[in-house]
């Protein structure tokens, strides 16, 4: 079975790593996309198309655009994965240390890689819009004297030369990816006898104490609150959606903690039910 799934990104880059990982062994066709947005629109004009798309960094934290963007869309979580963002820097094949002057990454990644840029003051550092367009840009004008800084698999895709692995200055640095699918199609697309964890979205009244209510249902029901992710309602001053994230044991007990908590909330939706996500690198 092939599977469609649309990412931000060109190949090489960490969502096609965390897509290739998530069907390690499975044909992949990606569709890949400039935007976020765009990833969105794959699927809602193919329902055969699966989306991948990052939603947190355990650094920088949570993107918080694509929960906005997933609250939106009406897609479901199927599934997820957790990959180490490890990054290595790369060269033309002819190329070594002594012929470098420039590196280019996204800056983010350059930032988690300041400590070996500052080993290395005599390469200047020039920001890009992505990790891997970094490599095929290089390789493909075949930019001499220039490095790319992104994860090792881009030097095979674009026939570059790896340098060093692993010059990340934290070596436990994972982006959490919610893997996506049309409604119509969640259920071909995962075990849901294997399901533990679920992902849901909610406003409270304006009210004291009505967020701490919640957080006590959900622990006399033994269930584990994962993660819990607040972002503003526009237009409504000082009012907030609170994204929440659970895993449990049991999904009769989950089921009835739902139920629970429902008339506490407003707009409480679902966003989707799966199996907690494995880590890979």
């Amino acid at each position: 079975m092939t599977h469609k799934v649309a990412i931000q990104g060109i190949k090489g880059s960490f969502h096609d790593i965390a897509a290739h990982r998530y069907y390690e062994g499975e044909e992949v066709e990606l569709a890949c996309c400039e935007t976020f947005e765009q990833v969105f629109k794959s699927m809602q004009s193919d329902p055969h198309v699966i989306g991948l798309v990052a939603i947190e960094n355990t650094i920088a934290g949570s993107l918080l655009h694509n929960y906005e963007l997933l609250r939106d869309s009406g897609m479901t979580i199927v599934g997820e994965h957790k990959l180490r963002i490890s990054h290595s820097i790369m060269c033309l094949p002819d190329e070594d240390w002594g012929n470098l002057q420039e590196v280019n990454s996204h800056p983010v990644a350059l930032m988690q890689c300041r400590d070996f840029l500052n080993e290395h003051r005599g390469l200047k550092v020039v920001e890009v819009a992505d990790t891997a367009g970094a490599a095929a840009d290089i390789s493909r004008g075949c930019l001499r004297g220039h490095a790319a800084i992104c994860h090792r698999d881009a030097a095979r895709i674009y026939g570059m030369k790896v340098l060093q692995e692993g010059i990340e200055t934290n070596k436990h640095n994972f982006t959490r990816f919610l893997v996506l699918a049309h409604p119509s199609q969640a259920d071909k697309l995962r075990d849901l006898r294997r399901v533990n964890k679920s992902s849901l979205v909610f406003t409270l009244p304006h009210e004291e104490g009505s967020l701490s209510a919640i957080l006590s249902v959900l622990s006399f029901y033994k269930l584990n609150l994962t993660k819990i992710q607040s972002l503003p309602i526009i237009g409504k001053e000082w009012q907030y959606m609170f994204y929440i994230d659970l895993s449990f044991s049991e999904y009769t007990r989950y089921r009835q903690a739902i139920n629970a908590i429902t008339p506490l909330t407003r707009n409480l939706k679902l966003l989707g039910e799966y199996e907690n996500g494995k880590q890979s690198i």
